[in-house]
């Protein structure tokens, strides 16, 4: 969408009737802060979460596109849908991390209070699914108990599970219903209806979650067909605050300039969506890293993800370590560089110029080249003169092997994730 000063009502409407077209997507509309640096600063203090989330997963074995916009809290990007029959309009996460959809339910006392709550009772379609139902099995990971020896005829109980989020838990019922996305309306749409949440919510995205994932309870597994295999998003700038993103379903539709690199396969974490980065460089000049530092292991989880929650782009320590060096030996700032918040390579831009900072530059497998744009290389505060290299060193307390290409260096480029061709494409697309 251009940016004119629509009124926000008016604009909301204008995003719903465009999902016609693309399903907008956006960061929740949140007020602006005092500057992007302190704003991306609060966000990213809960990466920590996110990747201990990431992490956790090495335990466990047509066209329609819709609004999208930056959020209050990781997963930071909501899609607007819609829910039930007839459908209760609903903001939903992004999340290539994560299988499983959900949305919190009425009455539910405990969930975030700032998001709206479908209400079950008003939708003609809603089903609640028992435990012998299919999905129920997969988000278990066991089959139902056995059925009463002296009552065969007593009912099955309906599917209920609890679920970690971040340093969360959430209590839900399995049930089924219209999923509408965009022009679409998806039919008996398995998801998950919260009706309690245990632990911090600060984490826990406040109206519910789009579980974009490569598992069975995935929107592309649920919809077979439909899309045939793909999706792609382009995430606004956190700066942008109106459903100017969008999420596009299908093949048909995705920009002809999108450069791919191969999609890997993880059984051990079967949710995300892997790339094979084969190296880093600053400005013209490749980073020394160790040898078999971006190394694919699916047994250790190591390698890079694609992720659209996590907020700044991590790199295992020594990877970090050598693009610091190099981005620091490029700038040389004369009075050095200080730490702020989880960035340590921050500037004085009185005296260096952000504008002659490096670009970095991730390589990876089939000859792509991702030059990130400086807005995604460098996040600026504008109450001092100061910059920061937008990426930092993945957390000790977590799973220290696994590379995050996370949504800040995203931004403003059209990604596709190929299912069906086991490739994930990048191109430069502007969606501010």
């Amino acid at each position: 969408m251009a940016a004119t000063r629509i009124p926000l009502i008016l604009l909301l409407a204008i995003a719903t009737i465009a999902a016609a077209a693309d399903l907008s997507v956006y960061h929740n509309v949140h007020p602006p802060s005092s500057s992007p640096l302190e704003s991306i600063i609060a966000l990213a203090r809960e990466d920590d979460a996110r990747l201990l989330f990431l992490s956790s997963k090495a335990a466990s074995t047509g066209v329609s596109s819709a609004p999208v916009a930056s959020g209050q809290s990781p997963p930071s990007y909501v899609v607007r849908a819609g829910l039930g029959s007839p459908a209760q309009p609903i903001l939903l996460a992004l999340d290539t991390s994560a299988d499983a959809t959900w949305a919190h339910c009425s009455p539910c006392g405990t969930c975030p209070s700032s998001g709206s709550l479908f209400a079950p009772a008003n939708s003609t379609s809603y089903a609640p699914l028992p435990c012998s139902s299919t999905m129920c099995t997969v988000l278990q990971g066991q089959p139902c108990p056995a059925q009463d020896p002296y009552d065969s005829s007593a009912p099955l109980p309906m599917c209920a599970f609890t679920k970690p989020f971040a340093d969360a838990s959430f209590q839900a019922s399995l049930a089924s219903d219209w999923l509408h996305l965009g022009k679409d309306a998806i039919p008996n749409y398995a998801f998950g209806c919260v009706s309690a949440v245990s632990g911090p919510t600060a984490n826990l995205p406040k109206q519910g979650l789009l579980g974009l994932g490569r598992g069975p309870m995935a929107l592309l597994s649920q919809v077979g067909n439909m899309y045939n295999g793909v999706f792609s998003y382009c995430l606004p700038s956190y700066k942008s605050y109106y459903f100017s993103g969008s999420l596009r379903l299908g093949a048909a539709g995705q920009p002809r300039g999108v450069r791919y690199t191969p999609m890997l396969k993880n059984p051990n974490r079967s949710s995300l969506y892997y790339v094979n980065v084969t190296g880093l460089s600053v400005g013209r000049a490749p980073v020394k890293v160790p040898a078999g530092s971006f190394a694919f292991d699916p047994a250790t989880g190591a390698g890079t993800v694609v992720d659209s929650g996590t907020v700044i782009t991590r790199w295992t320590p020594p990877v970090y370590a050598a693009l610091r060096e190099e981005f620091r030996r490029h700038v040389a700032a004369p009075s050095g560089y200080t730490s702020l918040g989880a960035f340590d390579t921050c500037f004085n831009t009185d005296e260096v110029a952000a504008g002659v900072a490096p670009a970095v530059t991730v390589h990876m497998d089939g000859g792509l080249d991702l030059a990130l744009p400086m807005e995604n290389t460098l996040i600026h505060s504008s109450a001092t003169p100061l910059a920061c290299l937008a990426m930092a060193e993945a957390p000790q307390n977590v799973n220290a092997v696994v590379n995050v290409l996370a949504n800040l260096q995203q931004q403003n480029l059209r990604v596709v994730f190929d299912v069906a061709n086991s490739r994930v494409g990048f191109a430069r697309e502007s969606c501010n």
